[in-house]
């Protein structure tokens, strides 16, 4: 552009033309300087004082979050903590919608193309957000949550199967094994045995046992299913580890536990700045800031039973983030100096054909554009926990605590023999979601029988 400006236009013409390019890119260079978290501020405020509505109307908009992906996983998760099953899954189909892209792997379209040059020679943020590996691994799960939640076994096994194949897609890439991958491995699993199919819900407890993920629930449950599968090997070898299981009443009920507890790490900018003789030399990649854990983790009491049961960690996001995001910090590191000197190049040029006008925008244009992509699914929780109960068929009444937080009654419920009742929580600040799903709610019930905990679960275990 400006070799045009100085070969097609007389002096004057270029000098006018030159400081309209100027003003052009100190506005370009003003415009970019807000930051995700700047323009998601109010929906997430919402989403943190718990006015789930108003959060999931502005997340909607693409004007919120300026991603298609993200505008679908946000407010989905939004949904969720609402208790908006439908709403919810509508939300993440339009973020795989965008994802999809991304999971091929290839530049397949002009477009496609147009984001990767942007990204290595203007900034990160300037190409569309297709979402990270992790990301896009809990999609999925998430997806797969919420369709187990409104009923839909079918789907929730689907989703959950496809989040542990983009998860050993992205361990392939990295030549990695993440500690990841509980929260679908666990809703296939519990899927399985509500479809009668417990070998297969055996294969899925058994990769978390693999991945070292919710071992908790992971042992024993391959324990109770071993037993009943014949796979006395198994079965020797996990006691043998963890001590001795006894089974529950074959008519037993159970309650199970699954919940989203804090919220997730956030990006921040690491930013170093060189001042030349030629013009600004800027780096800045990105990082991942846990926020402060206020709820550890929460415990379910069966009113009148035994001791409370404490859900365990299945999935730490915020853990697998940051290794996901360190696995290609060599990639943004590179194209960050890369762009560093493309815009100190772009900064002489100008110095060269405008002056000191010119070298003022270029410096600021580069200060301006260089930033680290801060983008990321914010409202995801800090980790996936969950828990389980058994307890004899009946009326039972049912509390459940945040340690470090709010405490809910959740009602009194009819469990048939065999059972399986949801609950699914969430948990902001001190703040406690809760939903149950299944079970009968009644009212003026006779005091329930007392529990039998499965002992993976047991409080202090």
């Amino acid at each position: 552009m400006c070799a045009f400006f100085s070969s097609a236009a007389s002096p004057a013409v270029r000098s006018a033309l030159h400081r309209a390019w100027i003003a052009i890119v100190l506005a370009v260079s003003v415009a970019s300087c807000a930051s995700y978290a700047e323009r998601t501020s109010e929906a997430f405020g919402d989403f943190e004082r718990g006015q789930f509505e108003r959060s999931f109307d502005a997340y909607q908009k693409p004007k919120t979050t300026g991603s298609e992906f993200l505008a679908g996983a946000e407010s989905g998760t939004v949904a969720m903590a609402d208790g908006r099953w439908d709403d919810a899954v509508r939300s993440f189909e339009r973020a795989m919608a965008v994802s999809k892209e991304a999971d091929r792997e290839a530049l397949i379209s002009a477009e496609n193309l147009g984001d990767f040059l942007l990204s290595w020679t203007l900034s990160e943020s300037a190409k569309r957000y297709l979402g990270e590996g992790y990301e896009r691994v809990l999609l999925h799960s998430c997806d797969a949550l919420a369709r187990l939640a409104r009923g839909d076994l079918d789907g929730a096994r689907v989703e959950a199967r496809r989040a542990n194949q983009l998860l050993e897609s992205e361990e392939t890439l990295y030549e990695k094994e993440y500690k990841a991958g509980g929260l679908g491995h666990f809703i296939s699993a519990l899927v399985y045995e509500l479809d009668g199919k417990p070998d297969e819900a055996f294969i899925d407890y058994r990769r978390m046992r693999a991945k070292g993920v919710g071992l908790a629930l992971a042992n024993h449950a391959l324990v109770r299913l071993g037993r009943i599968l014949g796979r006395g090997e198994d079965v020797e070898a996990i006691e043998k580890e963890n001590g001795t299981t006894s089974l529950p009443p074959s008519d037993s009920a159970q309650i199970v536990v699954i919940a989203g507890v804090g919220i997730g790490p956030y990006k921040r900018e690491n930013t170093l700045t060189i001042p030349t003789l030629d013009g600004i030399l800027q780096w800045s990649v990105p990082s991942f800031e846990r926020r402060p854990i206020t709820v550890g983790d929460l415990e379910l009491s069966v009113v009148g039973g035994d001791q409370p049961v404490r859900t365990v960690v299945i999935e730490d996001v915020s853990v697998v983030a940051r290794e996901n995001l360190e696995d290609r910090l060599l990639l943004l590191s590179t194209k960050s100096a890369l762009r560093a000197v493309l815009k100190r190049e772009l900064t002489q040029k100008l110095e060269k054909e405008v002056g000191i006008l010119g070298r003022i925008a270029g410096d600021l244009f580069a200060i301006a554009t260089e930033r680290a992509d801060l983008r990321s699914w914010t409202t995801l929780p800090d980790t996936w926990q969950a828990a389980r109960v058994f307890v004899p068929a009946g009326a039972h009444a049912l509390r459940l605590a945040a340690r470090g937080g709010e405490t809910q009654e959740l009602g009194r419920f009819e469990l048939a023999p065999g059972e399986t009742m949801f609950v699914l929580a969430r948990t902001i600040g001190t703040r406690l979601y809760a939903r149950p799903v299944g079970g009968n709610r009644i009212q003026g019930s006779t005091p329930a029988p007392a529990a039998t905990l499965e002992p993976a679960t047991r409080s202090g275990s």
